[in-house]
């Protein structure tokens, strides 16, 4: 199910990215496939799971608003600055999450990390100023590099940045993992 959760995830990026060179690097063509995969992948992780997931869904409305705002003024800057803005959300959200004393990562991870509340923060924190810095990075690529990097940058450079920082990470949580009890019930 894991994997096929992470096809559901990447496949819309993966089709914009094939759709994009395919057309000759057709901004306007590649939108509409990212727009309707990912309705898609929602739909069809939906079925599977019977839960909505709350990332995917912000991912959705990002794509849709964003997406449809740059075929509407046929101007693809408009969904270039979207992972600026979902990665400051995302930045936003939990620092705000802290400031109410919410962990939101601890509800993303549903349960499988029993951590107490300072690593929770710790964790937060850490991941706050990484999707600030990700934000950053997308501003840098869109406006220096231009359209056709940037296109490829979202496969190729975001996600083993995000991938790196979480393998970073991981030894802080392993020895937190959420262990079963295995004894029998008596």
């Amino acid at each position: 199910m894991k994997n096929n959760q992470l096809l559901l995830d990447l496949g819309p990026l993966i089709a914009f990215l094939a759709a994009y060179f395919l057309s000759g690097k057709n901004f306007m063509i590649a939108l509409p496939v990212i727009m309707v995969t990912t309705c898609i992948a929602l739909g069809v992780a939906y079925m599977q799971t019977k839960k909505v997931r709350v990332m995917p869904v912000i991912t959705l409305v990002m794509v849709m608003v964003f997406g449809g705002l740059a075929l509407y003024f046929d101007n693809p800057v408009f969904f270039m600055i979207k992972p600026t803005i979902i990665y400051g959300l995302f930045a936003a959200g939990l620092v705000g999450g802290l400031w109410f004393g919410q962990y939101f990562l601890k509800v993303i991870f549903e349960g499988g990390f029993d951590m107490p509340d300072a690593i929770w923060a710790q964790l937060t924190w850490r991941w706050a100023g990484f999707f600030v810095v990700l934000a950053g990075v997308n501003e840098f690529v869109w406006r220096t590099f231009g359209e056709s990097f940037w296109v490829s940058f979202k496969l190729f450079g975001f996600l083993p940045l995000t991938l790196l920082f979480a393998m970073v990470n991981l030894p802080l949580m392993m020895k937190y993992i959420a262990k079963e009890d295995d004894s029998p019930a008596e």
